[in-house]
């Protein structure tokens, strides 16, 4: 895992690429390197930030330069060892042990042909000095970023967007639709970019750079062909091994000359990755988390903490516990600057805190249990969206009533949280909607209304956009399955933008590798291939997975109350963050600048002081936007708290 940036064709490209990768310092503290070469009138320079994982040795030092081909790469890949024999049969030699270089092998000899036998995560830059032609390519789920943008013929790439905002002398100009986005879904979609210049490059594709200033755009992989594909298999009877799979998976996911660790929550994805990781590394080491016993009290949050210990007892795991106490205060624009885009999910805290801890320990790779969730329907909105079917069935006048009773209810007391309450009124915002509308409106945080009355009515036909956008990508597929719908909506949009972001963006703030093995192209594959009605049963998310993992895991853990790898907010928000959350509702910058709307942060404000909704999220990301605008608009550009 490393940090990797460019430039091709731009001006000063020499000094930007130093730049760039000085900025990406944290993703590769173990080594830097640069590399320079003339492209027609101009230079094509590659930088690279290393994070020592597979061969260890210079011989794994990036720029990798090699007979003509040169590779700036970020990543790893699993497969690594089996196409490095495919391709040594063929006679290449190799000079070291790195999958950098097993990587620029298979592309000499099957260039763009060779992506879709990659098994890993990767975003990377290669040049070749024949043709002067740079490629830039991410991997097929979109686990790793890779962030560019275009000023005429010329192109500055990186890991992350803060280097490209450093690059450009802090002046790119926010994207006030990609912060409509955020506010709607509390994290910026991979199709959009908080800058207006700079893209994202999409999951499973790759982008041609040639010198006569031509730009060649292709996609080599395609989630909802597999996700049709998947649906094909289904209707032939086959049924794949999900056990052996994930098995597989996870002992791929191992490879690495250094030590790897695993998350634990106590829950049933990773209590089973651990224990498959334990099974091929007897005496791995895991993380946990546990709260504030005060905070956890308030939030009604369940004990992980106990399952954790169970699972780490019965297969020899190695468990470090940690307490999620942080001063938020100080952390908040920590985070802001690392997530790199407004994210507002305080589980990137967590993912910090546990890999700060690891890193401590010496551990640079950890593996999470990330995506599980979204491919084989375990989230609570999977369950609801099918509930809410049933729910339309009932008479409509008693649908009334219970509006109405439940709308009486507060969500908390002055001494603790009321969670039932406050998935009850969620359930209902939604559950008489349309199929894409009650899905987006299940995970999302405001209806179309309440959006608009946040944010500047000059932005009313952005809002509209936003939320078309949500629904073409919903209803962009053929399949016949409501279940497996929802789980390719989240994989296209949950999982890269939110869940697999924060991870890449918080475990590299702790100079941390976390790979995810349920988020696997064959793992993938095969979770397409499972009827919803095979994952949800009766009132049991993830039930085909569940089944699966009992050939290892004790019932207890199997079918243990989903957990939360979350954060304590209403405490947070009640208590330390107050203060604050009125500063920023008066005077901050998005109200002053007109972008939000100080009367309808405020009666937010004060229904949840007086318990009667709970905009805790609501009022967290507020605050997260609020940071990462103030740093933006600065004028340095997100370099500001680099330091910190």
């Amino acid at each position: 895992m490393c940090g990797i940036a460019g430039t091709y064709r731009w001006p000063d490209g020499k000094i930007v690429t130093d730049r760039l990768t000085d900025t990406l310092a944290h993703r590769g503290p173990d080594g830097s390197g640069r590399y320079g070469h003339p492209v027609g009138d101009g230079e094509v320079q590659l930088g690279h930030r290393r994070l020592s994982i597979i061969d260890l040795s210079e011989t794994g030092a990036q720029p990798m330069v090699k007979d003509s081909l040169v590779l700036t790469y970020n990543g790893e890949l699993y497969n690594a060892p089996e196409l490095r024999a495919e391709l040594e049969s063929a006679g290449v030699r190799f000079r070291g042990t790195s999958d950098t270089e097993v990587l620029l092998e298979a592309w000499r000899r099957w260039g763009t042909d060779c992506l879709p036998r990659l098994r890993g995560m990767f975003a990377f830059a290669v040049f070749d000095e024949r043709t002067g032609e740079l490629v830039l390519v991410r991997d097929q789920l979109g686990i790793k970023p890779l962030f560019l943008l275009r000023r005429g013929e010329g192109l500055v790439f990186a890991s992350e967007l803060k280097a490209l905002a450093a690059a450009t002398g802090g002046k790119l100009e926010v994207d006030h639709a990609a912060l409509v986005a955020s506010l709607l879904y509390y994290w910026v979609p991979d199709s959009r970019c908080a800058f207006r210049e700079a893209e994202k490059l999409p999951p499973g594709s790759w982008l041609r750079c040639r010198p006569d200033g031509r730009v060649e755009r292709g996609r080599f992989w395609n989630l909802k062909d597999v996700a049709a594909e998947g649906q094909e298999r289904a209707r032939a009877g086959e049924q794949p091994d999900l056990a052996a799979i994930v098995e597989e998976s996870t002992r791929q996911h191992l490879l690495a000359d250094v030590p790897v660790a695993t998350f634990l929550s106590g829950g049933l994805d990773s209590s089973w990755l651990t224990a498959l990781a334990a099974r091929h590394q007897p005496g791995i080491s895991a993380y946990t988390i546990g709260f504030r016993a005060e905070d956890a009290r308030f939030e009604a949050m369940p004990d992980d903490l106990r399952y954790a210990r169970q699972v780490a007892e019965q297969f020899g795991v190695d468990l470090h516990e940690i307490e999620i106490a942080p001063n938020v205060l100080e952390l908040l624009p920590q985070m802001t600057y690392s997530l790199d885009e407004p994210i507002g999910d305080p589980a990137a805290i967590n993912t910090f805190l546990i890999c700060q801890a690891a890193r401590e320990a010496g551990v640079k790779v950890m593996l999470s249990g990330m995506g599980a969730d979204e491919l084989f329907a375990g989230y609570r909105k999977h369950l609801a969206n099918l509930l809410a079917l049933r729910y339309q069935r009932v008479p409509r006048p008693l649908r009334r009533g219970v509006s109405a009773a439940v709308d009486r209810l507060p969500v908390a007391t002055s001494r603790r949280g009321l969670r039932s309450v406050r998935f009850a009124k969620r359930f209902l915002s939604f559950a008489e909607l349309p199929e894409e509308t009650a899905f987006r409106r299940s995970y999302t945080m405001y209806d179309q209304e309440e959006l608009l009355a946040l944010v500047d009515p000059d932005l009313a036909e952005t809002v509209d956009d936003v939320l078309t956008e949500h629904a073409d990508i919903y209803q962009d597929n053929e399949l016949d399955d409501f279940v497996n719908r929802m789980c390719l909506g989240d994989a296209r949009m949950f999982l890269p933008g939110l869940n697999l972001a924060y991870t890449d963006r918080s475990s590299m703030a702790a100079s941390t590798e976390v790979r995810v093995p349920y988020v696997d192209v064959e793992v993938v594959k095969a979770a397409f291939a499972v009827p919803g009605d095979r994952k949800i049963v009766g009132r049991q998310g993830k039930a085909v997975l569940k089944e699966a993992a009992t050939s290892i895991l004790p019932r207890e853990i199997v079918y243990r109350p989903k957990g939360l790898f979350s954060a304590p907010l209403r405490a947070w928000m009640s208590r330390d963050l107050a203060p604050l959350v009125r500063e920023v509702v008066n005077d901050g910058e998005l109200v002053r600048s007109g972008f939000l709307r100080r009367d309808a942060l405020n009666r937010m404000v004060a229904e949840d002081a007086a318990g009667q909704q709970d905009f805790s999220k609501h009022l967290w990301h507020v605050l997260t936007l609020e940071y990462w605008y103030r740093d933006a608009t600065s004028g340095s550009g997100q370099s500001t708290r680099q330091s910190a």
